[in-house]
């Protein structure tokens, strides 16, 4: 099940007891303290784990633990450790601490890792405590306790372009001509419940990665439909595709298209200012002449890219993919 939005609970491991204790050995009078630290607490690590996708691997309410510390003990020995909990999260997690509201990590990129929550100290044992003046102390520490967190990981994914469109428009069927994607595609709205991923592989190792989003409709920023569920996962997407059906009246496919645009600007204006194309879709149902015109002039008049495709015959693909390429940096 794709998930891209969790609260979990983590809880880093207490540090362990000093411990007081003297040294007993025959021959050996007045041995003194030799009580051993307690370990520290296992800490609790977040990292990116490039072969994540999302967060299904999760359940809702989750507690991670860590080991506490071992105690000290006498002759000198100390507590072992306790041991660390790493926990993987795919690219493009962001950490909220949801008791303060902050924002804790951005993990974007493979490699990024995050120690969300600190193992507590463990205790000193009374052989720390021995002086010159004070030879057999019976005081030790106890461990300190670990940190814990209440997390919110919300999930925004990573992509070179994002398709944008109203239910229906085409975008699954476009990203399952231009990749191995396996979405639904149906003839009724709102098919694509959940944003499917797919690898453009454009030749000369350069390859893309396109991000599908579940279909727009007036009021999505607002939470109607499903867009503001979805909306955020095209936030770190380089370009924007936006998908209109050509099928529809000259007056409806520029109603769409500035609906659209509407929408992300109410979201979040920086969206509007990334690059942009406009795709007229299916066709090959014969759209009117003056309502491809209509979305050409829509499109010179916002100064995007334009082109009209037909993902059933493979037509205008090749433009479509140019434009891509122009979008990955190198």
């Amino acid at each position: 099940m794709f998930r891209d939005k969790v609260e979990v609970r983590v809880e880093a491991g207490n540090g362990g007891r000093g411990c007081v204790a003297f040294r007993r050995e025959k021959y050996v009078p007045r041995g003194g303290p030799s009580g051993g630290d307690g370990g520290a607490g296992g800490d609790v690590v977040l990292f990116v784990d490039p072969s994540s996708s999302h967060l299904g691997h999760f359940r809702q309410g989750q507690v991670f633990r860590a080991k506490r510390g071992a105690h000290g003990q006498g002759s000198n020995r100390h507590g072992r450790a306790g041991e660390c909990i790493e926990i993987p999260v795919p690219a493009g997690t962001e950490v909220y601490d949801v008791e303060l509201s902050d924002l804790l990590a951005d993990l974007a990129s493979p490699g990024d890792r995050i120690l969300i929550a600190a193992g507590g100290r463990g205790g000193r044992g009374n052989a720390r405590f021995a002086t010159s003046t004070r030879r057999a102390p019976r005081i030790a520490e106890d461990g300190k306790p670990g940190e814990h967190r209440h997390l919110l990981l919300e999930l925004k994914l990573i992509a070179d372009v994002g398709f944008v469109g109203r239910p229906n428009a085409g975008k699954t069927t476009l990203l399952r001509r231009l990749t191995a994607s396996k979405g639904k595609v149906a003839a009724y709205p709102f098919t694509t419940l959940e944003p499917n991923l797919g690898i453009l592989d454009m030749g000369d190792y350069a390859r893309a990665v396109l991000a599908d989003v579940p279909g727009l409709i007036e009021g999505a920023h607002r939470g109607e439909g499903l867009g503001l569920n979805f909306l955020r996962h095209i936030e770190r997407t380089r370009a924007l595709a936006v998908l209109v059906d050509s099928s529809a009246t000259r007056e409806e496919v520029v109603e769409y298209y500035r609906s659209l645009c509407h929408e992300l600007e109410h979201y979040n204006p920086a969206l509007l200012e990334r690059p942009r194309m406009l795709v007229a879709t299916k066709t090959d149902l014969g759209p009117e002449r003056e309502t491809l015109a209509a979305l050409r002039a829509v499109a010179e008049e916002d100064n995007v890219a334009y082109c009209e495709l037909s993902a059933l015959e493979d037509e205008g693909l090749e433009s479509f993919i140019a434009w891509v390429r122009e979008q990955i940096p190198g």
